[in-house]
C-alpha cells in the first residue's frame, strides 16, 4: 500500500481500554477452560497490580474490595463493528476490527484532510476521551507493527517513519506479534522474550521450533510480507447480472433481459425486506465500453411490473453499438419495506390513491427532480417562506395571510412609479416594458427584515400592497422603506407576485 510520504503504507492501530468510570477497582472476567480469567481492568485496578490474563481468584486475593463483572465479548465486538463503520464514514474508507480491543485504519492519503498524522491522532484521542475511553495510537507502515506499538509501547501516540519498524519493535515482548499461545509457551521455555531475540535466528530452525506462523508474523510486522486489511463494508448493494451467450442489440431483446434482471433483483429485495429507491442498469458492450441508465422511485418499491416499466422508458438511451454481452442491475439506494395493514373499508371510505407510480412515470419522462410540492417554511420574508419538497412528502400548514398564486423567484424592479407617500399604493408603474394604471389598491402590509440572518436586514422594511390595474390584472408589489427613516430602504418599488 503506497504512502504519500515514501515507501510502504500508512496503517493506524487504535487500542481501546477502560477509563476511570468507577472509583472502586473493577475487573471483567470470562470463563476460559476450567477457570475465570481477567479480560480487562480499570486504571485503578491496574495500579494495584491486576492485569488481563490473570486468574480471577488471584485478583480477588490481591484486592479485597474488588468489583468483578462478567465480560460481554459479543457486546464489545458489536461496539467495535459500529466504531469501524463510523471510521469508514468519517475518517478513511478502509477500517477493520483489530483483535478484541481495537481497530485498524488505513489512513494512506487521508490524514492531510485533518491537518496531518499528528493532528489526526490528537483529534481521534479527544474523540475517544469524550466517549469515556483511554486509547493509544500508532501510525506505521505495516499493520503488524502498528498493532504491536499501540498495545506494548506504553505511549499514547506513536508516529513511526517508514522503514523504522524493525528497530522500533525489537524491545517489545513476543506477545506483540500476535503469536499462538503454544508458540509463546515454547519461546518462554527456550528463553526468547523479546521480538529482537528472533532477528539473528535462522529461518528454518525458527519455523521448526515456533511454527511457520511465527516467521510470517515477524515478516509482516517488519514489512517483508504484505498483510492486507480486510475492510468492513457499510453497505452491500443488491446486485444481479446476466452474461449473454450472444451479443444483443435490439430493444425487444434488451427489454427481455431487463425483465429477467428485475425479477432476480426483486427476489433479493424480498429476502432482505427492503425496497429500491434507485436502480442502476449497466450494459457492457463487446468493444469494452459501457452504457448506463438509472431510475429513481418516489417511494421504496419492489413491484416488478413498475420497475420494468420505468426501465423500459429509458431503453432508448442505450446505444448497443456492436452488441451487449453482459448486463448488471444494482440497487445502490434501498429502504426498509415491510407488509402494511390494509384497511377494511369495503369501498365505503375515501382512501386517497397511491400516486407514487404516477410520480415515477412523470420523473421518467421529464427531469428526475421536476415533480415537486411546495411547503410553507418558517420565515417572515415571502421568498423564503416557501420551499420545494419531495412529491410524496406531506406539506406543512400554510399561513392565513393572503398571498398571490404566483410568487416570483426574485422581486423585479418597477420603473416610472407614481405614488403618494407614505401609505398609499402606486397610481401607475411600468413592469416588463408594459405600463399599468392602478384602479384599486389595498395595504400596506409591513414586513421587517430578518436581522438574525444578515446585518443588512437589521432595519430593512417592506410595505406590500395588493393592487388591481386596468384590464383586471391583480399584482402584489412592495416598496422598500417606510418613507420616514432612510435606513429602512431606498423607496424603490418591486413586483413580487401575481394574483389569479
Amino acid at each position: 500500500m503506497p504512502s504519500d510520504e515514501g515507501a510502504g503504507g500508512t496503517d493506524t492501530s487504535v487500542r481501546l481500554t477502560w477509563s476511570t468510570l468507577w472509583r472502586q477497582p473493577t475487573i471483567l472476567v470470562a470463563r476460559v477452560g476450567q477457570r475465570d480469567v481477567v479480560t480487562a481492568a480499570c486504571p485503578i485496578a491496574v495500579d494495584m497490580g491486576l492485569r488481563p490474563g490473570m486468574a480471577a481468584a488471584h485478583a480477588r486475593a490481591l484486592v479485597a474490595d474488588l468489583e468483578v463483572k462478567d465480560a460481554q465479548p459479543e457486546a464489545d465486538r458489536a461496539f467495535l463493528d459500529r466504531f469501524a463503520l463510523h471510521a469508514v464514514r468519517h475518517w478513511t474508507p478502509t477500517a477493520s476490527v483489530s483483535g478484541n480491543d481495537g481497530l485498524w485504519l488505513d489512513v494512506t492519503g487521508t490524514t492531510h484532510l485533518f491537518g496531518g498524522e499528528a493532528r489526526f491522532s490528537r483529534r481521534l484521542l479527544r474523540f475517544l476521551e469524550r466517549l469515556g475511553f483511554a486509547a493509544s495510537i500508532a501510525i506505521t507502515s505495516t499493520p503488524g507493527s502498528a498493532h504491536a506499538l499501540a498495545r506494548y509501547s506504553g505511549e499514547a501516540m506513536t508516529l513511526l517513519p517508514p522503514g523504522d519498524e524493525t528497530e522500533a519493535i525489537a524491545n517489545l515482548p513476543l506477545a506483540a506479534l500476535r503469536l499462538d499461545p503454544d508458540a509463546l509457551m515454547t519461546a518462554a521455555r527456550v528463553g526468547l522474550e523479546r521480538i529482537g531475540d528472533l532477528y539473528p535466528m535462522p529461518r528454518g530452525p525458527l519455523a521448526k521450533r515456533l511454527g511457520l506462523s511465527t516467521v510470517q508474523r515477524l515478516d509482516q510486522a517488519r514489512g517483508m510480507i504484505a498483510e492486507p486489511i480486510i475492510p468492513v463494508i457499510p453497505f452491500e448493494a443488491p446486485l444481479v447480472e446476466r452474461r449473454l451467450l450472444e451479443p444483443i442489440s435490439t430493444a425487444d431483446s434488451i427489454n427481455q433481459v431487463i425483465g429477467d434482471l428485475v425479477d432476480d433483483l426483486c427476489a433479493v429485495l424480498q429476502q432482505r425486506g427492503v425496497g429500491l429507491r434507485t436502480a442502476h442498469l449497466a450494459c457492457h458492450i463487446v468493444d469494452g465500453t459501457e452504457q448506463r441508465i438509472a431510475i429513481g422511485t418516489a417511494r421504496a418499491t419492489r413491484d416488478e411490473r413498475h420497475v420494468k416499466r420505468m426501465l423500459a422508458m429509458r431503453v432508448e438511451r442505450i446505444d448497443p453499438g456492436l452488441g451487449i454481452e453482459m448486463m448488471m442491475l444494482a440497487a445502490p439506494r434501498i429502504e426498509e419495506l415491510k407488509a402494511q395493514t390494509i384497511e377494511a373499508g369495503f369501498g365505503l371510505g375515501d382512501q386517497a390513491p397511491d400516486i407514487a407510480p404516477l410520480v415515477d412515470q412523470l420523473s421518467g419522462r421529464i427531469e428526475p427532480h421536476s415533480p415537486f410540492r411546495l411547503s410553507a417554511h418558517e420565515s417572515d420574508v415571502p421568498e423564503r417562506a416557501v420551499r420545494r419538497i419531495a412529491p410524496l412528502v406531506a406539506p406543512t400548514g400554510w399561513p392565513g395571510w393572503k398571498r398571490p398564486v404566483r410568487l416570483l423567484r426574485r422581486p423585479e424592479l418597477l420603473s416610472n412609479v407614481v405614488a403618494l407617500l407614505p401609505d398609499h399604493p402606486p397610481r401607475r408603474f411600468t413592469w416588463r416594458l408594459t405600463d399599468y394604471h392602478v384602479v384599486a389598491g389595498d395595504g400596506p402590509e409591513r414586513i421587517h427584515g430578518e436581522w438574525w440572518r444578515s446585518a443588512r436586514e437589521m432595519w430593512a422594511v417592506r410595505d406590500y400592497f395588493r393592487v388591481e390595474a386596468e384590464g383586471g390584472h391583480r399584482f402584489w408589489l412592495f416598496r422598500r422603506g417606510d418613507a420616514v427613516d432612510e435606513e429602512t430602504g431606498d423607496l424603490s418599488w418591486h413586483m413580487h407576485g401575481v394574483f389569479g
